[in-house]
């Protein structure tokens, strides 16, 4: 665990311009502002659900937020060449396209309909809304890995490593008691557990416990995605291009992708992202960022389970 924290001091002792990180705190306040201001995500993007338009703006959107963010970091660092780098385009574009394809993504809501005659429309839905990040990024990011990388390691930190592995542990152990104390709360309970009962169990003719345990595990899932792109191909992949600079623009555009939650989540994964970043560059994996992120997830969802059972 010292070796870790060694790792985070010595990454702000290189990477930490106040002029520099001064900027990036401007430029993703100014982004939550306007957000939250206009609610531009909820209000705005998300009204074009299943109109082709829909993507293109969360494109347009994150393109912004990252390309902004990288633009502050040449600039501060005097590295203008980073725009002519062939590579930095490939990898940004790559990432930016079938992340907004995943956010823009509305066929699953067809198929569900198809699915036992759309009689488990809600249950399907939802599983296979969090299931379908592997065809718009786990499989894009792998066919990259295959075919466009040309020094492969280990699938941009998918690899297990055990360096880093205590601090984590920590780390999600400090959550429980919150994760406790939130579950007491009325909101807590109006937003968890994310399963509802749609009676897809008595449909399938199965308890339900089956039911809610492929939904979990559907839920679980979609994170995993999410650190491979953001922790793995944005941070342990591009730092290959702008180097311990990955860490920076990444969490900004990590940061818009919880435009549509409350503005403290937002806020919040500023400072996570950032931490989760730093030690993926460190430990050249992304285990730390699933084991602390599906914890959390699952340990809200048995949090709320439990509460729902005592009343």
């Amino acid at each position: 665990m010292k070796t870790l924290w060694r790792d985070l001091r010595d990454h702000l002792r290189i990477d930490f311009r106040p002029d520099l990180y001064a900027a990036t705190a401007i430029w993703a306040a100014l982004l939550l502002t306007v957000n939250y201001y206009i609610d531009l995500e909820d209000s705005y993007i998300d009204t074009f659900q299943g109109d082709p338009r829909w993507p293109v703006l969360y494109f347009a959107l994150y393109a912004t937020t990252y390309y902004v963010s990288v633009w502050l970091w040449t600039y501060f660092h005097h590295r203008s060449d980073i725009w002519r780098n062939r590579e930095f385009w490939l990898r940004s574009l790559w990432a930016l396209v079938f992340y907004s394809l995943y956010s823009g993504f509305y066929a699953h809501t067809e198929w569900s309909r198809q699915l036992f005659g759309g009689q488990i429309f809600v249950y399907a839905y939802y599983c296979l809304h969090n299931l379908q990040s592997v065809l718009t990024i786990v499989l894009p990011l792998y066919v990259f890995y295959k075919l466009v990388d040309r020094n492969p390691s280990s699938f941009y930190g998918m690899a297990p490593k055990r360096k880093g592995l205590a601090l984590y542990v920590i780390l999600l152990g400090l959550m429980i008691p919150l994760i406790t104390l939130a579950s007491f709360q009325p909101d807590f309970l109006e937003s968890y557990p994310t399963y509802r009962d749609t009676n897809a169990n008595e449909f399938l003719g199965i308890p339900e416990w089956v039911t809610v345990l492929i939904y979990e595990l559907c839920y679980g899932w979609d994170f995993i995605p999410t650190e491979l792109l953001f922790r793995g191909f944005l941070v342990i992949g591009m730092s290959r291009v702008l180097g311990r600079g990955a860490v920076l623009p990444m969490i900004v555009w990590y940061c818009a992708i919880h435009f549509g939650r409350p503005l403290g989540e937002a806020v919040s994964s500023l400072f996570g992202g950032y931490l989760l970043g730093v030690l993926a560059l460190s430990t050249r994996s992304i285990w730390g960022g699933l084991l602390i992120h599906i914890g959390i997830a699952w340990g809200m969802e048995l949090a709320a389970f439990l509460q729902r059972s005592s009343h």
